[in-house]
């Protein structure tokens, strides 16, 4: 296989791949995907930061053709993919490709439900859109992960485009010279930066994925041009963006290997490598009460060593910095054994007590410990001390979420916003995907107060 074949042999995958090619496994966990991403976009809905967005947007918006998630505005399908990208990833409550810490749903789903409103498509039809879609943005982030994170670059951006793009050019019927074309304007639109983790602007980046992907679709649509070698030329994505660069992790075994069954889903409202830790101090706090964890004295956590290079802050003053402390994490699981949206809030990140618990928590890292570990060493007041080892947290590869906990995390976040029947009949419609339920009918499901039109 020549390098120069990348983009054009990965364009006629995406264009050829007939949904029966699909196995029922891999489409199984496109349904969790999308429950998930549907749940946590709701959730998310009403944050100050997709207020803001908003206020911004609405006023340059075309053809309101595109349902903005449990909002009653409406704005044109790329400016809703934009805001329904944000609302669905504002909480880092989404789902995970831990291989590469890729949230595929992200830039994918958010353009699929968009562009479905202003161009209908099957239930089908999306699910196999939106399989492609985390396919190839996993695959693209495998190739260069980790020299691409490791520079700074947030992956989920920077990949995330290309799976918009295959996701939406697909769904449009692009043939595979368009397809190429769309994949090249992804790669020159790719971005994102780790520096913004801790501010709204990380909500931003798979949303703006999401429209810049679906641009790319609809450009490549109308015979707008861009190098067929997009992603492998001498000064194309790859060769730019990493000095790390397999191309057999984007087109080996295609079709085989399916890189989108192995998406993992949130039990916890935060940056992923903190969830053992969450998850740790949880348990400690069921097993030995709240009186007790009040006499903590100290706290030592052993965990890998991208768990202090990413959620490193030591003082968060604001509940999205909060989502990126190890140690306001720990604490936040000791005093409160909570791990929900509400623990990541400006409130609970100032709040006295807690202040108080992570000035005692201690980390130190490990190259033998896995992500998804962490040993715990607590000293309580009175001399004693216990231990304990987490070796796979939930909602990992090894110890994922059910379907009942994906329900609960659902109704959790979506019941506030919609009220429980309206969350309901929404989450029911959300596991038919790919069934019965017509995509457009799911997005109008979203927005409170509207009557429901029949699909």
């Amino acid at each position: 296989m020549s390098q120069t074949e990348v983009t054009a042999e990965l364009a006629r995958w995406i264009v050829d791949l007939r949904e029966n090619d699909v196995p029922p496994e891999v489409r199984r966990e496109g349904v969790r995907t999308f429950v998930n991403w549907l749940g946590c976009a709701v959730g998310g809905s009403k944050h100050e930061t997709v207020d803001a967005a908003l206020r911004v947007l609405e006023s340059f918006s075309g053809t309101r053709s595109s349902t903005v998630i449990a909002r009653t505005t409406r704005l044109d399908a790329l400016s809703a993919s934009l805001i329904n990208g944000i609302s669905s990833h504002v909480l880092d409550f989404d789902d995970t490709h831990l291989k590469t810490i890729i949230h595929p749903a992200g830039p994918v789903s958010s353009a699929l439900l968009a562009l479905a409103e202003l161009r209908p498509m099957s239930s089908r039809e999306f699910l196999t859109a939106q399989i492609i879609g985390t396919e190839v943005e996993c695959r693209i982030g495998n190739s260069v992960y980790p020299d691409h994170y490791d520079r700074g670059w947030h992956i989920t951006g920077t990949a995330g485009v290309f799976g918009s793009a295959a996701a939406c050019g697909r769904a449009i019927g692009l043939g595979p010279r368009q397809m190429q074309w769309a994949l090249g304007l992804a790669a020159t639109q790719s971005s994102g930066l780790r520096e913004m983790f801790g501010t709204m602007t990380k909500s931003f980046h798979p949303g703006a994925a999401a429209r810049n992907g679906m641009m790319a679709a609809l450009l490549a649509e109308a015979g707008f041009d861009s190098s067929e070698h997009g992603i492998e030329a001498r000064r194309g994505w790859a060769n730019v963006v990493s000095d790390k660069r397999d191309y057999g992790e984007i087109l080996g075994e295609l079709g085989r290997r399916w890189e989108s069954a192995l998406n993992s889903y949130k039990p916890f409202a935060c940056g992923i490598v903190i969830h053992p830790a969450i998850d740790g101090c949880r348990k400690i706090r069921d097993e030995f009460g709240a009186d007790r964890v009040a006499s903590i004295d100290r706290v030592e956590l052993a965990t890998a060593p991208l768990v202090l290079e990413l959620t490193g802050k030591t003082s968060p003053k604001t509940g999205l910095e909060g989502k990126f402390s190890v140690f306001h994490a720990a604490a936040c699981a000791l005093l409160r054994g909570d791990g929900s949206p509400e623990a990541f809030t400006d409130e609970a990140v100032n709040d006295p007590g807690l202040v108080a618990m992570r000035a005692r928590i201690h980390v130190r890292t490990d190259a033998a410990i896995h992500e998804d570990s962490v040993s715990i060493k607590v000293f309580f007041e009175d001399g004693t001390r216990l231990e304990k080892r987490i070796d796979h947290a939930v909602g990992s590869r090894d110890n994922p979420l059910t379907d009942s906990q994906l329900d609960e995390k659902f109704i959790k976040q979506a019941r506030s916003i919609l009220g429980d029947d309206r969350t309901r009949i929404l989450l029911a419609k959300a596991w038919r995907i790919g069934a019965s339920e017509n995509p457009a009918a799911i997005a109008r499901a979203t927005v409170p107060g509207v009557e429901e039109k029949s699909s």
